[in-house]
């Protein structure tokens, strides 16, 4: 059964195929403290077509992009150069530590004001009076 998820399904960790092209072509470059093993192209070799190099990340279980640690998502989308495995990071004061992606679960965050934050629409400012056709 596992073989045949990974054959259709994109979101449970890798197809087939990018296990293969991972296997061919990847260079594992690290893993973060999720288990999201993330990878180059050998040799940091550039893409043609691309003008750079290939980096690309296997989730450890669902493909979720919310799930990539600060240091390893600049890595990723060529923001800096050097991955986090080989400085040491250190978080900035300002930075929040790490929450998943909350969207479209009782969990999200609802704005107050919002229909669906307590359920009931607030009361109206009184400042705005409904257009009258009759005058």
């Amino acid at each position: 059964m596992s073989y045949f998820v990974r054959l259709f399904t994109w979101w449970n960790g890798a197809t087939l195929s990018t296990g293969l092209w991972t296997l061919l072509y990847g260079e594992r470059v690290g893993e973060d403290e999720f288990g999201n093993v993330y990878y180059r192209t050998r040799g940091g070799k550039i893409d043609p077509a691309l003008g750079f190099e290939r980096r690309w990340v296997i989730y450890n279980g669902l493909a979720e992009g919310s799930n990539t640690p600060t240091g390893w998502y600049g890595w990723l989308h060529h923001t800096v150069d050097t991955p986090p495995t080989e400085e040491s990071y250190t978080p900035k004061e300002w930075e929040l530590p790490f929450q998943e992606n909350m969207t479209g679960t009782p969990l999200a965050y609802r704005p107050p004001g919002s229909i669906l934050a307590s359920g009931e629409r607030p009361a109206a400012s009184g400042d705005y009076d409904a257009w009258r056709p009759e005058g």
